[in-house]
């Protein structure tokens, strides 16, 4: 039986905005994890793409003096161009605006309808507009005048009143409950899981899923005057492009922490709903800052990935991200740390590790290596082949800062290698001694280089093709080492430098 695709989503993200270090974060991280799969031989399949319906939306379009298909159009191109630009290679990009996920919205309402999970009421409470999602007033927070705030925009709070259709959350949360125990690996990262469990043990509400004062949306099926609720919409995205494949269900939803109740209760609620299997995981990133403070339009510190790559570059850019802090806690960002890193860790342990042995076999070898070397017990390619597992771990668990501190554990080991063997002393007084050397660096180099090619696709590409790897079939893997295959298609080229220090 063939393997279905492992399937990845990122949000979709709302396009009231443009896109910026945030959107990029979780985009980039999922791109690093469909690539990994691939390079493991599984076929990967990631999905992003944009939020188009609300009321947010509708005036975002009347305060840039557009039609509202034509502001979705143009910002929606933003976050492609975005993602074009970072090297993401996404497989789908779904707009809720497309007939393909209208379609399939209606379908799921209809048929909550039909069974009864779905029913007309009368809503009378708290609406946070800023973000499109009513409120508990046990969860509102009251400023110092009084003021009831939302829990998550820190807005205050409309009351509304308006006939609407609610979907029956009460009723699943035994049924979530019993879900996550029986799945612990649903809710991640397990730190996250705590809040979640809380929320459905403290009880759940039915919720309001249309709208009739917000005409930018799709219609519910049969009553016209109304339109699906944005978030109820927009969470279906998932399911929609995956119609006519044998995507669903999901591997992995990726999703900002101010996002996962949405996703880990009422999304896997409307699903049981409607008799479709569940995601196998939601995990919840942090948030990031920027110096310290908290990223927002009026303190003027949003960070801009194309202003950042211009001068970093895309590969670096890509790197710090995934490097600067845990997949899944809170990080802070700053131009002094970037530069750190980049010099540490790009500049010095990497790019210089690859200039140094290149040049040493081009300069001692002519640029060629030995085909089949005498290995000696300490070969240290074969050590560093099996640490190809500890990487795997890393990544299943979306633990990419924990495997690149396995690859850099690595990289400074090679540094030191070169240190003490000193190939070019060798040169000198032992030849056999100085190939067997070289020899090792370049199998050791080719691993990384296999292993970075996720997390930097172009840096991973100049360092194969200056270790004589011309092809990907060609490829040096750790099963190769291992297996004892020692095939060199290429000669080794000395290369410009990979990452110039910055000051």
């Amino acid at each position: 039986m063939t393997m279905k695709p492992y399937y990845i989503t990122t949000p979709i993200y709302y396009i009231n905005a443009a896109p910026h270090i945030g959107h990029a974060y979780t985009t980039i991280a999922a791109d690093v994890l469909a690539r990994w799969q691939r390079s493991r031989g599984r076929e990967a399949f990631m999905l992003t793409g944009t939020d188009e319906h609300g009321q947010k939306i509708e005036d975002a379009a009347k305060a840039a003096g557009k039609h509202t298909i034509d502001f979705c159009d143009a910002t929606s191109a933003l976050f492609r161009d975005l993602w074009k630009h970072l090297d993401v290679r996404h497989d789908d990009y779904i707009r809720t605006t497309e007939k393909r996920h209208e379609d399939k919205v209606q379908e799921l309402f209809a048929l909550l309808l039909k069974n009864g999970d779905v029913y007309k009421g009368k809503y009378e409470g708290l609406y946070d507009v800023v973000s499109e999602s009513f409120v508990k007033e046990s969860d509102a927070i009251k400023s110092p005048k009084g003021i009831l705030l939302g829990p998550d925009s820190g807005k205050p709070l409309q009351t509304l009143s308006e006939e609407t259709y609610f979907f029956k959350l009460s009723k699943y949360g035994p049924a979530l409950l019993e879900h996550y125990k029986a799945n612990p690996g649903f809710l991640a990262p397990s730190h996250r899981a705590s809040e979640i469990l809380r929320f459905v043990e403290g009880g759940l509400e039915d919720i309001s899923v249309s709208r009739t004062k917000v005409k930018w949306g799709v219609p519910v099926p049969g009553d016209p005057d109304h339109t699906v609720y944005v978030w109820f919409d927009a969470l279906i995205n998932y399911w929609s492009a995956a119609a006519g494949t044998t995507l669903w269900p999901a591997d992995v939803h990726i999703v900002g922490k101010e996002i996962f109740r949405f996703h880990a209760v009422i999304w896997p609620a409307m699903l049981m709903a409607a008799g479709l299997p569940l995601p196998k995981k939601v995990f919840a990133h942090g948030w990031w800052t920027v110096e310290g403070k908290k990223m927002s339009k009026s303190a003027g510190n949003f960070v801009d990935p194309y202003e950042i790559t211009l001068e970093f570059g895309v590969d670096a850019f890509r790197y710090f991200l995934l490097r600067e802090m845990p997949f899944g806690n809170d990080g802070d960002f700053s131009k002094a740390s970037l530069t750190k890193r980049y010099n540490a860790e790009l500049a010095n342990d990497l790019g210089n590790l690859v200039s140094r042995v290149s040049e040493m076999v081009d300069k001692f070898l002519g640029g060629k290596l030995p085909v089949k070397p005498e290995l000696t017990p300490d070969f240290r390619t074969t050590a560093v082949a099996r640490r190809t597992p500890d990487i795997a771990a890393k990544m299943e668990a979306l633990d990419f800062s924990g495997a690149l501190d396995i690859i850099w554990e690595v990289v400074r080991d090679l540094n030191a290698l070169v240190n003490e063997k000193a190939p070019w002393k060798l040169a000198k007084t032992d030849m056999k001694a100085c190939e067997l050397v070289l020899f090792d660096l370049v199998c050791s180099l080719r691993l990384v280089g296999g292993w970075l090619d996720p997390f930097m696709p172009a840096t991973a590409a100049k360092i194969q093709m200056q270790l004589g790897v011309r092809h990907f079939p060609d490829l040096l893997t750790a099963e190769d080492v291992l297996a004892g295959k020692k095939e060199h298609p290429g000669p080794i080229l000395k290369g410009p430098v990979l990452f110039p220090r910055k000051i």
